[in-house]
């Protein structure tokens, strides 16, 4: 099969943890032990979030006496785009010697009209307490919300249109070679009238990228890996219960946190709304990558 896998940020970064570039090579490590296996009998391309990294990344550029404004989020996401694509590549290569990985930098279109560039949503960087993260925004020109029991900073998250470079990761596929990609969602641009492509200061949600590149691709699977088991109705309280099997329709009908769980849950149902027999998405745990795939485990997602 070919299969798309959108792996969580809290595979490279756990909530509370240090951003430290050692404890971010360890927990891709660990989460690339888990992500291996399925290279050995399918085509993989793995995506990934970006949202602390290009956090610490806004914040040196910002704290920098030596620049006169700071690095637009276009280029800071090209740059973690790099970082943690060689993170993977390296842990990917040593679990896989045999095989041929290729990451790369690439854009991803979206309209320069979007509302997600009049209602920031996307959380990007470390968490912080109310107080210190309104601070933050004050001194920086931030915007910050609420991020369950913690602040973080939010910028524009506008929906992702087509993966620039769609037909070179279909090459590398065809060629057996396995692909990071689409990195924080691939780095924004907007096509402007003369037809040249332009970055833009926004972050694309991950998930929904990796939905649209499974189209394009024709996958088979879309799995997104979070730190749960599966998607719940009523999370967080005494009532919650987990969903297994469903359909878009069933999922359609319920709310998701725009800020957590509901990109995931819309990026599955856009995948398997567009797809043909057979193709199924599913969310769940990263420790349970293989299961996901034939639905044994997590929110499986088909059409009926």
């Amino acid at each position: 099969m070919r299969i798309v896998v959108a792996l969580g940020g809290n595979a490279l970064l756990q909530r509370g943890q240090v951003p430290d570039a050692e404890a971010q090579v360890e927990n891709i490590r660990r989460a690339v032990r888990q992500l291996a296996p399925l290279t050995d009998d399918h085509e993989v391309v793995i995506t990934h979030g970006n949202g602390p990294q290009v956090g610490v990344l806004a914040m040196e550029s910002a704290a920098d006496p030596r620049l006169t404004k700071a690095y637009p989020f276009d280029a800071l996401g090209a740059m973690t785009q790099g970082l943690i694509g060689y993170w993977i590549l390296q842990a990917m290569g040593n679990e896989r010697p045999y095989r041929q990985f290729a990451s790369i930098i690439n854009q991803t279109l979206v309209d320069a009209h979007d509302p997600g560039f009049a209602d920031p949503t996307k959380f990007v960087g470390e968490v912080y307490e109310e107080q210190q993260a309104h601070e933050l925004a004050q001194r920086h020109g931030w915007q910050v919300k609420a991020d369950g029991e913690h602040w973080r900073r939010v910028v524009a998250s506008p929906r992702p249109r087509e993966i620039i470079e769609t037909k070179l990761i279909d090459h590398l596929l065809e060629e057996s070679i396995i692909v990071v990609c689409a990195g924080g969602g691939g780095v924004p641009v907007v096509r402007t009238e003369t037809g040249d492509l332009r970055g833009v200061e926004a972050v694309i949600d991950k998930d929904l990228s990796a939905a649209l590149i499974a189209r394009r691709l024709r996958a088979d699977r879309l799995l997104v890996l979070t730190d749960v088991e599966n998607v719940q109705v009523d999370f967080g309280t005494g009532h919650a219960r987990p969903i297994k099997r469903t359909t878009p329709a069933e999922l359609r009908r319920l709310e998701f946190p725009a800020g957590s769980m509901g990109p995931k849950v819309d990026a599955a149902c856009q995948f398997v709304e567009a797809g043909g027999p057979g193709v199924a998405a599913a969310i769940g745990s990263l420790e349970e990558t293989a299961d996901l795939v034939h639905g044994v485990r997590g929110t499986y997602v088909t059409s009926n």
